[in-house]
């Protein structure tokens, strides 16, 4: 399968990476390893998670996700199939990107993950209290230890990722090589309005969260009424205005016109998106990840993609 760089990092991965949200919270153990199996049997290598995956959820208090992909890196012996993401800054018991933070925080996750250094590391927020200086340094020393292998920034502004990447090169420090904004069909002005133009610009990877829009944009949900009582639901309810029906509806159009399932057709409209290296998606059944991932093999026409464009306006 064809690999694509990230950034200047000389990592590279497949078109599609794997969401690790889901691992302990919607799939359990047994049912994750089925899917990494799956997920690298296919072909696929970039797996994302997070520290605080999945502490929103009822009786979880962050960790799960890292724990599980951690159990399976032991049993499975993949690790070097794996390019391995994580982050750190957003967990209320790791919070922030002090230099103390961070170190304390890559050890946790280098334990529960079983494994000695990460591929990717995310500044999961930017943290205006501390100064990118110190920050960069923290990553730098641990890009010095062998712990982590380049750096990315999540949820930053396209502003604030340049002034980071300034005070990198001003100071001789890892810039970020990545970022992994908000995007897809129906939320596109965080990525669209600076950081698409600064990605080309300064020949930065982009992996995408929310690609499916917790599960929005797979069509599963015709109505809010559908989501009620799923695990998705305090998700799903902002999508479900005019704008999102509206959305909703074109996508179903144009999946049945093109014989694809709607989340290929998403998933296929976000890769051909100026800039993006590979959508995040998650999927919490083999026969839903094949789905998944079917969908890099997919170009949609001109026609489709200019109907998605306008049904998001």
């Amino acid at each position: 399968m064809q690999k694509y760089a990230l950034g200047r990092s000389g990592i590279d991965i497949a078109p599609l990476a794997f969401g690790g949200n889901v691992f302990g919270w919607t799939a359990d153990e047994k049912r994750s390893f089925e899917l990494l199996d799956r997920f690298v049997e296919r072909g696929f290598n970039a797996v994302d998670t997070a520290d605080v995956y999945s502490a929103w959820a009822s009786g979880h208090e962050g960790g799960e996700s890292e724990k599980v992909l951690g159990k399976w890196l032991k049993q499975s012996g993949k690790r070097d199939d794996i390019v391995l993401m994580s982050k750190v800054g957003m967990w209320e018991k790791r919070k922030g990107l002090s230099a103390a933070n961070i170190e304390a925080a890559v050890n946790d996750s280098l334990k529960r993950l079983n494994t000695d250094y990460l591929d990717v590391y995310f500044a999961h927020i930017d943290d205006k209290d501390v100064p990118f200086e110190e920050t960069q340094g923290a990553f730098d020393k641990l890009i010095k230890a062998g712990k982590v292998r380049t750096i990315g920034a999540s949820n930053h502004s396209a502003e604030r990722l340049k002034q980071a990447l300034d005070v990198a090169k001003e100071h001789n420090l890892p810039r970020y090589e990545l970022m992994q904004p908000l995007y897809n069909l129906a939320e596109r002005e965080e990525y669209e309005s600076g950081l698409s133009e600064l990605a080309n610009k300064e020949s930065l990877g982009v992996v995408s969260y929310f690609s499916l829009a917790s599960g929005f944009l797979t069509g599963k949900y015709k109505t809010f009424e559908d989501a009620k009582g799923s695990a998705r639901e305090p998700f799903l309810e902002k999508y479900f205005d005019e704008r999102g029906q509206r959305i909703l509806d074109t996508l179903l159009s144009v999946s049945k016109d093109v014989d694809a399932k709607p989340a290929q057709v998403a998933l296929a409209w976000l890769r051909a998106r100026d800039g993006v290296t590979a959508p995040i998606a998650s999927a919490t059944k083999l026969e839903q990840l094949d789905d998944t991932l079917d969908a890099v093999q997919m170009t949609l026409p001109d026609e489709a993609v200019k109907r998605l464009n306008e049904a998001g306006k």
